[in-house]
């Protein structure tokens, strides 16, 4: 429904009409619809949301290497997610030069596969570090060898383990690494025209510095794809957080020692009285044998009870719980 003139607002309108400073065309003329060109090539099927969450998930998984390869490598190791995009696969092999590290990675319980390709000045550092060296870089490249590739793997096996965690707000996955790729023709992991995913990563081992890029096909995170928001990702987060915390906060106060006492009864008595007071003196209560006893939980009264013996210990049974309500 269109707004709604006011009496001014009809009238100045018949006025500008009546004087010609408006012709009825102009009014009745719709504005310009703006079409926007769709490239059948390269359809649009990663969202920017998409692409942030993508980029907040492997901020994550940034993170955990940076905690978790200095285990292995003994040295500082820094990650800074770059960017994403979303390129086709044929972008992405086109840009790959020989020799190559690829991962190839199964992102069960999902199908299909993933690729987690490391710069090669990465892997000869790594090897370097592996060996015992400082972990500098080859001056110039070469194809790795089956016991350089065998070390790499190691590593790569770490990268792919550490997956998990990042993803785990999105979908339970299972990653494993089925083999490690240096031709990247060999890597044809689906058609040359699928659109992927690319989060660019930067890492630096001491001194030397490359690239790490994660190369995820839309027909891998096609049974996903509406998880990945960053609404439906947060929540997950806090659902998951509040469960924890919860069971956490419980299991604590399980634990908690509370203290217990029961009243016999109560008695007034003047200073002059309690000053003279010796053993043997009886002080007259305010309660009979037969009365039940207040049971205190701290400072609250939680119990009624009966007194008595436990063997050679007083002992109290209890005979009403009072609730908060009463």
């Amino acid at each position: 429904m269109g707004d709604v003139l006011s009496q001014n607002e009809i009238d100045s309108l018949l006025q500008q009409l009546s004087s010609g400073e408006v012709s009825a065309e102009e009014l009745t003329k719709e504005a310009e619809k703006t079409v926007k060109d769709y490239d059948f090539a390269r359809p649009s099927k990663f969202s920017k949301e998409h692409l942030r969450t993508l980029e907040i998930i492997f901020e994550h998984y940034g993170r955990l290497l940076s905690t978790n390869l200095p285990v292995y490598l003994r040295k500082n190791i820094q990650v800074e997610v770059i960017s994403s995009e979303a390129i086709t696969y044929f972008e992405f092999t086109n840009s790959l030069s020989n020799p190559v590290c690829l991962g190839i990675v199964d992102f069960a319980p999902l199908s299909g596969t993933i690729i987690i390709e490391m710069a090669t000045s990465i892997g000869y550092a790594i090897v370097d570090r592996m060996l015992g060296g400082v972990g500098e870089p080859l001056d110039k490249k070469r194809d790795f060898s089956e016991i350089e590739l065998i070390i790499i793997e190691r590593i790569m096996n770490v990268c792919v383990n550490l997956l998990v965690e990042p993803w785990e707000n999105v979908a339970a996955i299972t990653p494993r690494l089925e083999r490690i790729e240096t031709n990247s023709q060999f890597a044809q992991i689906i058609s040359p025209g699928e659109m992927i995913a690319m989060v660019m990563l930067n890492i630096k081992i001491g001194d030397v510095e490359g690239m790490m890029n994660i190369c995820l096909p839309f027909i891998t995170l096609e049974p996903v794809i509406e998880n990945l928001n960053t609404k439906f990702w947060f929540s997950n987060i806090q659902d998951r957080d509040n469960e924890k915390y919860n069971d956490v906060i419980e299991n604590i106060l399980m634990h908690a020692p509370m203290p217990i006492r029961a009243v016999l009864g109560k008695s007034a008595i003047s200073v002059s009285d309690f000053v003279l007071l010796a053993p043997g003196d009886i002080i007259k209560l305010d309660h009979t044998v037969e009365d039940e006893l207040e049971i205190y939980v701290s400072n609250i009264c939680k119990f009624k009870a009966l007194p008595g013996t436990s063997g050679d210990n007083y002992a109290v049974r209890v005979t009403q719980i009072i609730r908060e309500e009463e």
